[in-house]
């Protein structure tokens, strides 16, 4: 009988795993308090409780699915702002193409309220949200509704493809439609606000079937993950180190060798603030004001989609990653 046969030895082999999740919970709790207590967490967890306060009063007054709104056909630039006049003229497919809003778990689309606004007050001409219930649906479920939405969407509008902004869950979501159900024809450009890309550990604490999707090894997770060869979308992953509901943190960023994908870190953000953070609406805007058939961004000043790139990076590195990640976001 060998060691690894005694029940001695399996004693102590759950012991000391027992042992290393403690001290990895007290390491990542020692982390979060140190982020929370410095200025700029201070900040954020303030503006994330006004933000959430706020949402939740609007939240009961649009619980129904949106319809797509046409956009206002304009015929001369009259009464628009400068910035709404530079972006028709400069490029008016970028203007008009559809962006569909895609909210997170236990939410609605009045998470994009202000998101919304911003893009009109930018220039940008079509805004349309996708609701659904985590009680009745699952990410697999929705996304074939967003594929739905998606085709009708573009036989509506004449564009053949959109762009997709999904907040949490509705990340997920749009990357499932992107790479697995054949989405990357339609959509150009894929947004992640605080999506939980390799799972959240809070999630393990829930006993319920959406849940169970979110954590790290779900098969959502493990789909994900696998070879996704020739896939078009862009994607621009935003993750903040403030992030409540993303544990560990790193988990929103997105890493795979096949996607042509940004991680973009900012920081001070909570998790429900991300969609209203003056920083991310800008790095939407200059993302999405930029259309290119292959998803390079030409234009000057804007940042190049293969700037920080998605590709694995060995367990050792993540850290320096991390950090390299926060001073090139920091200074956008």
């Amino acid at each position: 009988m060998t060691d690894d046969d005694c029940p001695e030895s399996d004693g102590a082999s759950g012991l000391e795993r027992l042992v290393g999740r403690f001290d990895r919970a007290r390491e990542t709790t020692r982390r979060a308090r140190k982020t929370v207590l410095t200025p700029a967490g201070v900040r954020g967890t303030a503006i994330e409780c006004a933000w959430l306060s706020a949402h939740i009063a609007m939240y009961p007054l649009t619980l129904l699915e949106e319809r797509a709104r046409e956009a206002q056909e304009r015929h001369n630039l009259e009464g628009l702002a400068p910035v709404q006049r530079g972006l028709i003229i400069g490029d008016v497919e970028a203007a008009g193409t559809p962006i569909i809003l895609v909210h997170g778990v236990v939410d609605n689309h009045t998470i994009f309220t202000l998101l919304r606004r911003s893009l009109m007050r930018r220039g940008f001409g079509r805004t349309i949200s996708l609701n659904y219930s985590p009680l009745t649906d699952d990410i697999r479920r929705v996304a074939k509704r967003l594929n739905r939405l998606v085709e009708r969407v573009c036989r509506e509008t004449g564009y053949e493809r959109v762009h997709v902004i999904g907040h949490s869950m509705g990340g997920l979501i749009a990357r499932y439609y992107v790479q697995r159900l054949g989405g990357d024809a339609r959509v150009h450009t894929l947004v992640t606000l605080g999506t939980p890309h390799l799972g959240t550990a809070p999630a393990k604490l829930v006993p319920h079937n959406v849940a169970r999707q979110l954590r790290p090894d779900s098969p959502i997770v493990a789909e994900l993950s696998e070879p996704a060869p020739g896939c078009k979308t862009r994607m621009v992953a935003v993750w903040s180190d403030l992030d409540q509901m993303i544990i560990p943190k790193r988990n929103a960023r997105i890493e795979h060798d096949d996607l042509n994908a940004r991680n973009v870190f900012v920081r001070g953000v909570g998790h429900m603030s991300l969609p209203v953070d003056g920083r991310v609406v800008h790095e939407i805007s200059t993302t999405l004001a930029h259309i290119d058939a292959d998803g390079t961004t030409l234009a000057p000043g804007a940042t190049s989609i293969a700037s920080q790139t998605a590709k694995r990076t060995p367990v050792g590195h993540r850290a320096a990653r991390a950090q390299g990640h926060g001073k090139s976001a920091s200074s956008g």
